[in-house]
């Protein structure tokens, strides 16, 4: 007799799997997958193999039961199974004789995600058990047991399962072994995408000589800054460390891109490690990393986009009609984004962890590592790279132009001190800044202004001109006013309401017109997109209210090579009025920057980590760090997802293109990597406001109207209008 794992899909021609099909594949792929992170783990080796292993091998023992097999087998329809499959697996892992807490919590994890451990204790015996077939499954578990055993020959001995390491970061990378082999071989089965290619090899010290050849070919100069980023390079690139955490400080215009590239590229091959990971902060421009690093590190024969992955943002799916389009860290070389790397790891969604497994054994560059993430996340982040990189051989770079040295402050060191070396020495450093002085002034204004006070005041200063501002709604409204108030020459746009396809686009032409010298009277609306990752230079810089991080950030758009002496960067602030809004999440760190105005504290970047330490010290983001750390080190992993948002709301994958829709819908291949081009993110409390439509299970279609210089607030702001009751000021 068969027993299945999988249903047919008779339109499609695809019988039903196997069960011992679907069951031995997906414990090769699991200890595969699990044997690759074992090879750089420093304490849980022979642990993790073992648990993702007995995991993989009955984590869907429940599907035997009679009452699942006539709808898995094509003879009855049901969108879900009347028995959770689950369960026996992990009743199974919870008997006197097999007993493993922790293989029981991976196989309940691996559809839903892990729950709470907390309140699964408040269960005792039936912990990780599915109470309402707790009697139906112990009375069918011995059957289940029997057939399984008859159509499969594996089986592993009992072993210890005593995690050593940090229990949360050691569950999360066995339940992401199990997930992706899980959804790797329904997809294959389902012909959703071909069987996954081999891995693309590191080969760092190959492609370290190609990064040379490259780095010399920049400089020709032959002048003093360029001799300074040739030394700059050569330092990073011939630095030794035996620590896993270093740290950069180096001022703009230094070279960083590539000089802490051929860093990682020495250490990957010292430390033998598999892949490379650079992250921008927050939902920050990265095409001009992803470019220079595929143009210089791509092998003979290769395929630069294979080799140097490009992730916007997360795509992830966990619907089984969906989640063969997520974006795994596959590459040899990734560039993504403080949002999608650290949510990553926080995560508990299934189709979020699967990529997991894939960091143990990564060198990673955090850029602008002091405006990566949100204050209030940096402590339990600091947790997260310290155990990566003590017990999983994680290497960790952490730099920027205006470093704060947060792991110094002791709400975030958390009880132990750490010495954290600097990979370019003082006297270098000390060289390389001599060209930010007298770079930048920071001056303000916090009289807040409307629309026609901002344009007026805005357009007084020299040009070209740079307009920063804290949401996307702020941006499209006031580019929209300029564009009618002075003329689409006058005015662009650049926000993630474009998508990245367009954002690309906007950036070519931005470049184009900073590039031509007669072109000077226009401005650039912009939001937080542009303030890392992308090589410009504007005469004169605004930034609405925020951060003093974020201000720092923006001085480095702004007059960038140093040509003039003294330019200005304004902090201003806007009045609520004209369909301008203003955003919750920035009220602390706006008024600690107002203090230090209006104090008359110089704006420097040493006062970066001084600005971090009085937001850590305010009521509601000491609550909030201090929670999420509990909750981390109690197993309380949907707690510890919900808590850590670098953008505090939850947000939907909107497609705006309609071929692609339309391909998606009828089933025609598409790749992850068009998706990501031709999508935004939205704020989900905003679905029903546009008329946002789910066309897939986790993916929104794009309904209004949407063009190449608002991006989808071309209709959003006409939706604004009618829900305001008034219309923009022309």
């Amino acid at each position: 007799m068969m027993y299945s794992a999988h249903s047919p899909n008779k339109k499609n021609g695809i019988d039903a799997q196997p069960y011992e099909s679907h069951v031995s594949s997906v414990l090769r792929r699991a200890f595969d997958y699990a044997n690759d992170a074992c090879r750089h783990a420093k304490t849980d080796s022979e642990i993790l193999l073992h648990i993702v292993r007995q995991a993989a091998l009955f984590h869907d023992l429940g599907k035997l039961d009679e009452a699942n097999q006539p709808i898995l087998l094509g003879e009855k329809s049901s969108k879900s199974l009347p028995i959770n499959h689950v369960d026996a697996g992990t009743a199974y892992f919870l008997e006197e004789d097999n007993f493993s807490q922790a293989i029981a919590a991976v196989i309940q994890a691996h559809h839903i995600g892990f729950c709470d451990f907390i309140d699964e204790e408040k269960k005792d015996i039936h912990v990780f058990r599915d109470l309402g077939i707790l009697e139906h499954t112990n009375n069918e578990l011995g059957d289940l047991l029997s057939i399984h055993n008859s159509l499969t020959s594996e089986s592993i001995d009992p072993e210890n399962d005593d995690i050593k390491g940090d229990p949360s970061i050691f569950l999360r990378i066995a339940l992401s072994c199990l997930v992706d082999a899980d959804h790797t071989d329904t997809a294959v089965h389902y012909r959703d995408h071909t069987e996954p290619p081999p891995y693309i090899q590191l080969r760092p010290e190959e492609r370290l000589e190609k990064l040379d050849n490259y780095v010399k070919s920049l400089n020709k100069a032959n002048d003093e800054r360029s001799n300074l980023r040739s030394e700059m390079y050569q330092v990073c690139k011939t630095t030794d460390t035996h620590v896993g955490i270093v740290s950069c400080d180096s001022p703009v215009g230094s070279g960083k891109t590539t000089a802490i590239m051929g860093h990682l590229l020495n250490q990957a091959h010292k430390r033998s490690l598999r892949r490379i990971i650079v992250v921008l902060p927050f939902t920050n421009i990265i095409r001009q990393s992803v470019e220079v690093y595929r143009e210089a590190l791509k092998l003979e024969g290769e395929n630069p986009y294979d080799v140097v992955a490009e992730l916007h943002h997360r795509a992830d799916f966990q619907d089984k009609e969906s989640r063969h389009f997520t974006a795994l860290w596959r590459a040899p070389i990734i560039v993504t984004t403080a949002v999608t790397f650290f949510e990553t790891i926080a995560s508990n969604s299934p189709s979020t962890l699967r990529r997991i497994h894939e960091l143990p054994g990564s060198a990673i560059f955090i850029d602008e590592s002091h405006a990566a993430l949100p204050t209030k996340l940096l402590p339990v982040a600091w947790h997260w790279i310290n155990g990566y990189s003590k017990e999983w051989n994680c290497y960790w770079v952490l730099a920027s132009g205006s470093l704060s040295r947060f792991w110094n402050i002791e709400e975030i060191y958390h009880g132990e001190t750490y010495t954290i070396p600097e990979l370019v020495d003082i006297d270098l450093r000390k060289r390389l800044s001599s060209y930010e002085k007298n770079r930048i002034i920071y001056k303000c204004d916090l009289v807040p202004k409307s629309l026609k006070e901002l344009s007026e005041w805005v357009i007084s200063f020299p040009g070209p001109r740079l307009v920063i501002v804290n949401t996307v709604q702020n941006a499209a409204v006031i580019a929209d006013f300029f564009n009618k108030k002075y003329g689409k020459n006058k005015v662009e746009h650049l926000s993630t309401a474009l998508t990245p396809f367009d954002r690309d686009k906007m950036v070519d032409r931005i470049k184009e017109r900073l590039g031509n010298k007669s072109d000077i009277d226009w401005t650039l609306i912009a939001t937080s997109c542009v303030e890392a990752g992308i090589d410009v230079s504007f005469r004169t810089g605004f930034r609405e209210l925020s951060s003093l991080l974020s201000l720092l950030q923006t001085a480095g758009r702004v007059n960038r090579g140093g040509i003039y002496d003294n330019a200005e960067i304004w902090t201003f602030k806007l009045k609520e009025s004209d369909n301008i809004n203003i955003n919750p999440e920035l009220q602390i760190s706006r008024a600690i920057l107002q203090k230090y105005f209006e104090k008359g504290i110089d704006i420097t970047p040493e006062l970066s980590t001084e600005s971090i330490n009085d937001e850590l010290k305010e009521k509601g983001t000491s609550l909030t760090f201090k929670k999420i750390l509990k909750h981390e080190e109690s197993q309380r992993f949907p707690k510890v997802e919900g808590m850590f948002k670098v953008i505090d709301t939850d947000t939907k994958l909107v497609v705006t293109n309609k071929e692609i829709i339309n391909a998606i819908k009828s089933h025609t291949k598409v790749s992850w990597q068009d998706i990501q081009k031709h999508s935004v993110r939205i704020y989900g409390y905003n679905l029903e406001k546009y008329a946002i439509e789910e066309f897939m299970p986790d993916m929104y279609k794009w309904t209004l109207d949407y063009d190449g210089f608002l991006g989808i607030m071309a209709g959003a702001l006409i939706a604004i209008k009618t829900i305001n009751g008034e219309g923009l000021i022309a």
